[in-house]
């Protein structure tokens, strides 16, 4: 292929990678670099005029500089997007995430008192064994609660809760590619799960263990859930009602408008698993003190999705 051809073919592209360097549909970035590389092998290759040649390199010492600082500004971005940028995408998809916060906090709220008053309830939601083991890991005697016997570390045990919670929360998320149905089944079983455990542990008197073991991380762990849950809701209704729009692109654009909520779900899951690891379990800790936390925590979380980043810099 001759030169002039060649520049006439790619001239557009190479236009528009210059826009994205100035911040023009910046995703898009990679993808056009990878194509300008291709670019240049074929100019070097095809002995092109060195001027050419030249053009194409700038562009793509411009791209390489430009994807290998946004690497470097990792932690800023992170931390602008944590200091308010999480929140506006919560509350842009406020009508999913109200409904996970309804499916996973009705049946955790109102099954407490239902077994207070019924308790054999508990045996009908909850298999006998499950309960047990869950009486033995909240008995006074042990010196860390939430845990079955004293093998393992706090370091294990954070492990262990990172792996479940994520992979829970990332679970309530894709279960909305099933129409919604997935992750409105996840939120249910976790919401009627909880009630079960805290309604059947406070029953037979364990009340004082549980209720300051969950109160701290829960405020964290909880609204996790329902964020994950409601961004895999917000997949369902695309698929359900895509408008005029296809249902690929309607699901990609409801999975570009959710994935930062789950990032941010799985941001706050590992904050709670060290807590839940190094504070909730810690029988020396007392009790006021870890309700006064839970306490705190929850208004700090509640304030901050309903108030952080209404002011853009």
């Amino acid at each position: 292929m001759k030169q002039e051809r060649f520049e006439r073919e790619h001239q557009e592209a190479w236009a528009g990678f210059a826009a994205m360097l100035a911040g023009v549909q910046p995703e898009r970035l990679p993808e056009a670099y990878r194509a300008l590389c291709r670019d240049l092998a074929l100019a070097r290759q095809r002995c092109y005029s060195a001027a050419l040649v030249a053009r194409l390199e700038a562009l793509a010492m411009a791209g390489h500089q430009a994807l290998y600082r946004s690497s470097l500004d990792l932690a800023p971005r992170w931390g602008q997007f944590l200091a308010g940028g999480l929140a506006r995408s919560v509350r842009a998809l406020a009508a999913p995430v109200l409904v996970a916060v309804a499916l996973l906090g009705l049946p955790a709220a109102l099954l407490p008192p239902l077994i207070a008053h019924r308790p054999n309830l508990a045996y009908v939601l909850e298999d006998p064994a499950t309960l047990e083991k869950m009486e033995a890991m909240y008995q006074p005697r042990q010196g860390r609660f939430g845990r079955v016997g004293q093998a393992q570390t706090d370091l294990a045990m954070f492990g262990f809760y990172v792996w479940n919670n994520v992979r829970i929360c990332f679970q309530a998320f894709a279960g909305g590619i099933l129409f919604g149905l997935g992750s409105a089944l996840y939120l249910l079983h976790n919401g009627i799960h909880g009630g079960a455990v805290a309604g059947h542990l406070t029953q037979v008197g364990l009340g004082r263990q549980f209720w300051p073991f969950v109160c701290t991380h829960s405020a964290l762990e909880l609204p996790a859930l329902a964020l994950a849950g409601g961004a895999g809701l917000h997949l369902g209704w695309a698929l359900l009602a895509p408008g005029r729009r296809s249902r690929r692109r309607a699901l990609a654009e409801a999975a570009r408008d959710g994935i930062p909520v789950v990032y941010g779900a799985a941001a706050m899951t590992v904050l709670a698993a060290a807590i839940e690891a190094f504070w909730s379990a810690s029988g020396s800790v007392p009790v006021p003190a870890k309700l006064t936390a839970g306490a705190l925590l929850w208004a700090g979380v509640a304030s901050y999705f309903l108030l952080a980043g209404r002011r853009r810099a």
